[in-house]
Parts: structure tokens; C-alpha cells; sequence
């Protein structure tokens, strides 16, 4: 008989081949199905193994019981079940609700909602057992028994949580405008279908017989115009917790231009226009995908997936993102093409097969951001070139501070001022030379519900 450590090596060593075959450039993945179900197979039976290696000897002593002062007995079985606790010791029943299946737990399930499903301790081994584990004198626990006197430390600094803020922002065309402007216009091709004609606007080159009449044409042009909005940041703080918690004031000076940052890059995707930038799902530039025929709600498929690609301008697919809501994560994972008897994975994890920092996506960069919907929302998941979104601003985000604003209350006043506007380049899809679908460097699929 093998030892648990041979057979737990085995295992190891089935999903070693597994992987192996996971870096090939076509994967057999019922092959690789095959030997992770017997590598499972092979770590249970290392974990029976171990479980009875490890336990023969306690199961094998006697329980014993004190009578009187002096004399000691050998109990057996039957004392145990008489005194309604089935196990030897605690090491025993420890083992039993560990392997599962063992019928002395049925009567020991606990009564008492704090034990969330789990077993009464003192039926299955006596109280006399449970008591040797409790603290008979001093200890911590108690606070009249000494846990008053234990101290604390408190670490310096001030714990926060780390946001991917700024993800959007890094990849938008940013143009900062000069002193004594507010606003920046745009000259930009009127081009809105690639038809004979129409491209750039109105210009075409055609065929001639010769000393045929010409016949003229010109580009049509349009102006783009961005002016500078404001989003402002307010707290005040007194003299007296500035002085005495030293992390408060470099805390303010990163959270509120992080907060500045994080309703911009919210603008971005989701802006009205009015006061704020237009972002992309209320702007015209975007192509919306519809769900497919008989599709479930809140649900995402292959399809949706491949005809989003599809309807991405060209020019733009080596710059796009995939910019996604986590919710639909768990979908993304079981999305596949057929591929014979096996399958082509659509959404490639971060790290892994995909050897990249970040998941892909038909080899597109995946970035979850809080700005898209939850699943079955428009905009839950967004196919963006942005490169082809301008924006504006005027020095980048402005932080001050006063003592004079609440002087006479011992207060110090932190301001933050970002003046900024953005929207997308195109005013509307693009209609190709040839073909039936509408293009854009924007591309969302549309509500599922």
C-alpha cells in the first residue's frame, strides 16, 4: 500500500501533464478534463490514507473515567453512548467531522443558531473534557480577570483602500489649454459614411474617358467645441486633530484628487453632457449591439462577444479596451467557440495561459472599472477605443488650503478644483464602402432583460 505522500505526489504529477497540454496551441481539453478528474481522485484517497495513518493509535487507546478519588476504570463503547458522548476523546471526534459520514455526528448536530449547523462538543466527548481546555485562572478572555490590563498598539499611518483610479484617464487623447482660455474647438472632417461621395465629408475620385467634363467635389468639415466644467472637492478639519493625528493631512491631499479623478473618469463613460463631459454610452458615436434571439435575460454569449468585435472600426481594434462590470466575470469564464469536439476560450484570465498582467479578450486588454452597469445593463460591458475620446483641462487637478475660511474656529479648509471637458471625436458611427453594419470606435451591447 502506498504511502498518502506517494499518492499525493501522483496527483501532483497529473496535473503537472495537464498543464503541460494546456500550453500547447490546440489543447485537447477533454484530455486535460480526464487528468484533473484523476488527480482528483488520487488527493481524496491521499486525504483517506492520511486520515487513518494519523488516527489508528488514538482510535485504538481506551477512554478512561475517574471514580471516586483514586480508583480508575476502563470505559468502553457502551459507557460512552449510556453517558451520550460516542467519541473517545476530542482528537477523535475532531478526525470524524473532518472525513464526514460518521453516524455518531447525527444526534450531536447543535440546536443553537450561533453554532451555524455545527456539533454540540460537550455531547460528543463530556463536559470534563471541554473544561480541561478553559482557562481556570487569569487569562485575557475575562476582562476582570486580567484582560483590562493588556495593552494595545496602534501602527501609524492611516489604512486605505487601493482603487484602480486613473485607468481611463491615461487612455484618452488630453490636450491642456493655455492661460486666459476656457474652451478649445475642434476642426474636424465631416466624414460620417464611407459611401462613393461621401468619404471625407464629399470628396471623389472617379473614372474619365478622354476629354470627358470633370466633375468637382469637396470635403465637408465640422467644428467641435469643448469648454472647461468644474468638479470641486470641500473638507474642513480642525487645528487640534490635524496636529495630533500626523497621517490626516497627506490622507486628504490623496483621497479628495483620487475622488476628483474617480467622477471624471465616471463622466467619461456615463456624462450627460450638461455641466460635465459627454460620455460615451449618451453620445451619438455609439454602436449598440442587440442581444440575440431568444437570449436570457442578464445574460452574455459567444455571439454577443464576436459581434462586438465586428462592429469596432478596424483602425481602432489595436487601441481598444474591454472595459466590464465584475458581475459578469462568472459568465465571461464559461464563454466559448467550438472548435471540433473541443473549444476556443473567448476570455482569457490574467496570468496563467494568458502570461499577462491583465485578462484578454479575443486578445484585447479586459479592465474592470466601477463606471460600467451591472449585468443586463447597457453598458455592463463596453468595447472602446479610447484614443478616439478628447478631452480638455487646465493644469490638471487644483489643491489649496486656508486657515482664514474658519479662522475662528480652528479649522483649516482643503479645497480641490479640476476644470476639465471631454467627449467623443466622432459624432456618429461610420457607414462602411461596403457592408450593412454601422462601425465606431464605441461599441456596447444592449440591455438584456
Amino acid at each position: 500500500m502506498k504511502t498518502w505522500e506517494e499518492i499525493r505526489e501522483a496527483a501532483r504529477l497529473k496535473l503537472e501533464e495537464a498543464k503541460t497540454l494546456l500550453e500547447g496551441d490546440a489543447p485537447d481539453m477533454e484530455a486535460v478534463k480526464a487528468l484533473q478528474d484523476e488527480a482528483d481522485k488520487l488527493k481524496a484517497e491521499a486525504e483517506t490514507v492520511k486520515a487513518v495513518s494519523l488516527g489508528l493509535a488514538e482510535f485504538d487507546a481506551p477512554a478512561t473515567k475517574t471514580v471516586g478519588v483514586s480508583v480508575t476504570v476502563t470505559g468502553d463503547e457502551a459507557d460512552r453512548a449510556l453517558e451520550g458522548n460516542p467519541f473517545k476523546s476530542l482528537g477523535e471526534f475532531l478526525q470524524s467531522v473532518a472525513r464526514g459520514g460518521d453516524k455518531r455526528l447525527l444526534p450531536l448536530k447543535s440546536n443553537n443558531a450561533a453554532d451555524e449547523g455545527g456539533y454540540d462538543m460537550v455531547k460528543a466527548v463530556g463536559a470534563r473534557a471541554i473544561g480541561n481546555l478553559k482557562a481556570t485562572g487569569l487569562s485575557e478572555g475575562v476582562p476582570s480577570a486580567g484582560g483590562f490590563l493588556v495593552g494595545t498598539d496602534t501602527a501609524p499611518g492611516l489604512l486605505a483602500r487601493t482603487y484602480e483610479v486613473g485607468s481611463l484617464l491615461q487612455r484618452v487623447d488630453m490636450v491642456g489649454i493655455s492661460a486666459g482660455s476656457n474652451a478649445m474647438t475642434f476642426n474636424a472632417e465631416d466624414e460620417t459614411s464611407r459611401a462613393d461621395g461621401s468619404r471625407r465629408g464629399g470628396i471623389r475620385a472617379y473614372w474619365a474617358a478622354e476629354a470627358s467634363e470633370k466633375t468637382a467635389s469637396q470635403p465637408k468639415f465640422r467644428q467641435m467645441e469643448l469648454k472647461l466644467n468644474k468638479v470641486i472637492g470641500l473638507c474642513y478639519a480642525t487645528d487640534e486633530l490635524l496636529a495630533d493625528a500626523n497621517a490626516l493631512g497627506s490622507w486628504i491631499m490623496s483621497a479628495f484628487p483620487e475622488e476628483l479623478s474617480f467622477v471624471v473618469e465616471d463622466a467619461i463613460i456615463n456624462g450627460t453632457g450638461a455641466g460635465m463631459p459627454l460620455g460615451i454610452l449618451n453620445s451619438g458615436a455609439l454602436v449598440s449591439v442587440s442581444k440575440e434571439s431568444g437570449q436570457a435575460a442578464d445574460t452574455i454569449v459567444a455571439e454577443n462577444i464576436i459581434k462586438m468585435y465586428a462592429r469596432m472600426w478596424a483602425r481602432s481594434r489595436a487601441n481598444a479596451v474591454w472595459l466590464i462590470n465584475q458581475d459578469i466575470e462568472p459568465q465571461l469564464f464559461q464563454l466559448n467557440l467550438p472548435v471540433g469536439t473541443g473549444g476556443q476560450l473567448l476570455y482569457v484570465p490574467p496570468g496563467g495561459l494568458s502570461a499577462s498582467p491583465y485578462a484578454s479578450i479575443l486578445g484585447r486588454p479586459v479592465l474592470p472599472v466601477e463606471y460600467c452597469g451591472t449585468v443586463g445593463d447597457v453598458g455592463d460591458i463596453i468595447f472602446a477605443d479610447l484614443g478616439q475620446y478628447q478631452m480638455i483641462n487646465k493644469g490638471g487637478i487644483d489643491a489649496a488650503s486656508s486657515i482664514h475660511v474658519r479662522f475662528v474656529y480652528d479649522e483649516t479648509c482643503y479645497r480641490f478644483v479640476y476644470r476639465v471637458d471631454g467627449q467623443p471625436k466622432w459624432s456618429k458611427p461610420l457607414t462602411p464602402f461596403k457592408g450593412s453594419n454601422t462601425l465606431s470606435p464605441f461599441v456596447a451591447l444592449a440591455t438584456r432583460s
